[in-house]
């Protein structure tokens, strides 16, 4: 026989469940709906975007960013590094 407390942990996790399966199915339907109603609408000349940064221009930022992020934590690598890590 399942005990009272166990009844209600039981009920409480099923009802938490059955919460979150409506709001998720919710949430997709929602999202779903938002794509479809966009990919209908046709693509204007001044919607269309240049990409911000060029294929170079991002190679030469991601390079810089490593720079300064070695350079930022270089003490904390090389004590970590002697310390055989």
């Amino acid at each position: 026989m399942i005990s009272v407390l166990a009844q209600e942990r039981l009920l409480g996790a099923a009802l938490g469940c059955i919460f979150t399966g409506i709001v998720v199915f919710e949430q997709r339907r929602s999202i779903y709906t938002s794509i479809s109603a966009t990919k209908s609408e046709p693509i204007s000349q001044s919607q269309m975007r240049e990409p911000i940064f060029g294929m170079k221009s991002r190679s030469e930022f991601a390079h810089l960013w490593n720079k300064a992020v070695d350079r930022t934590f270089q003490k904390a690598i090389e004590s970590v590094t002697s310390s055989g890590w």
